[in-house]
């Protein structure tokens, strides 16, 4: 097949995503552009309609569905610990490991993870990419909150309400009502297209927004640093993510696309939450430590996924 190759994966699978995730960047350097708006579109209006399509039209079974699940939870907890005990070993503690460890544990399955899974894998890359962004978003705004708040009760709360207030939530109730009721609308019909044309939306409007944020992000001076963390993330999360799919049992069309999300870039919700709750300590604060992981992992991560895609493509990964 034409993409089982190196020239073949960058061209269909990783290069277009790539491509618009760079004209962005180059928006982002040539013009001061406010991400924030086109990032409130995208979780108020664009990502909801992604999801609810995506789970009622979702061609991966319920069983397969609760695996990946399973599989992405173990994944985050074992990657956590794992880039914990490293960044204990580097010399980190405090917040500062708390929000390293988190940074690794949690891959860009948004903004960078959805379109190339989608490229790469199709439908059945897209919902998975998609099961993905809701099981982080559970853990992130509850776990993740109080990890870096140091968990007061306050915190718990809000951390909670921040969970209900997402749109995710819903759209994933709304898909489960319909599914459960019958009513779901007719693939072809209007209704149906109308949301599929608003998720599809979202699939650029991710990358332009990586894009941006790549371009306003500048590199902390402690580079060396993080390079553990950076190393946890780029080396040892793809061994993991690939440990835990055979662990589960995940099918072999979900089992690809979930080691090469695993394998994808450090997250910027967790850059996010490091601003919003973390609390600077030493000469180094939190935001900026996660800030240099994602920039470098960025970088970083593009051959290895670029790799575990075509060796997807050859039967090679699971």
């Amino acid at each position: 097949m034409a993409g089982d190759s190196i020239v073949g994966v960058l061209t269909s699978a990783v290069g277009p995503p790539l491509s618009i995730a760079l004209a962005g960047y180059l928006l982002g350097r040539w013009r001061d552009v406010d991400v924030e708006p086109l990032s409130t579109v995208t979780v108020y209006l664009l990502l909801p309609a992604l999801v609810f399509h995506s789970i009622v039209t979702t061609p991966v079974p319920a069983s397969t569905v609760v695996s990946l699940v399973v599989a992405m939870v173990a994944f985050t907890g074992l990657l956590a610990v794992v880039a914990a005990v490293v960044a204990s070993l580097a010399g980190e503690s405090g917040v500062v490991l708390r929000a390293g460890a988190i940074a690794a544990a949690v891959p860009n399955t948004g903004n960078f993870g959805i379109p190339v899974a989608t490229f790469a894998f199709g439908t059945v890359g897209r919902t998975t990419a998609v099961l993905f962004v809701l099981v982080q978003n559970v853990l992130m705004y509850t776990v993740g909150v109080y990890a870096l708040s140091r968990g007061g009760t306050g915190t718990r709360l809000a951390a909670l309400g921040r969970v209900l207030s997402l749109p995710l939530t819903y759209a994933v109730a709304a898909a489960g009502g319909v599914l459960a009721l019958g009513a779901v609308p007719p693939t072809g019909g209007p209704v149906m297209r109308t949301i599929e044309m608003a998720g599809d939306a979202s699939i650029p409007v991710f990358l332009v927004i990586l894009g941006l944020q790549l371009a306003d992000m500048r590199p902390a001076s402690a580079v060396r640093r993080t390079l553990p963390m950076v190393g946890v993330k780029v080396l040892v999360a793809p061994v993991v993510g690939l440990a835990v799919a055979l662990g589960v049992g995940l099918a072999t069309d979900a089992a690809a696309p979930f080691v090469v999300l695993t394998a994808g870039p450090s997250g910027v919700v967790p850059l996010v939450l490091a601003i919003e709750f973390g609390t600077d300590t030493g000469d180094l604060s939190p935001a900026d430590y996660v800030g240099t992981v994602v920039f470098l992992t960025v970088l970083g991560s593009l051959p290895v996924v670029t790799g575990l895609i075509l060796l997807s493509r050859t039967g090679g990964l699971v």
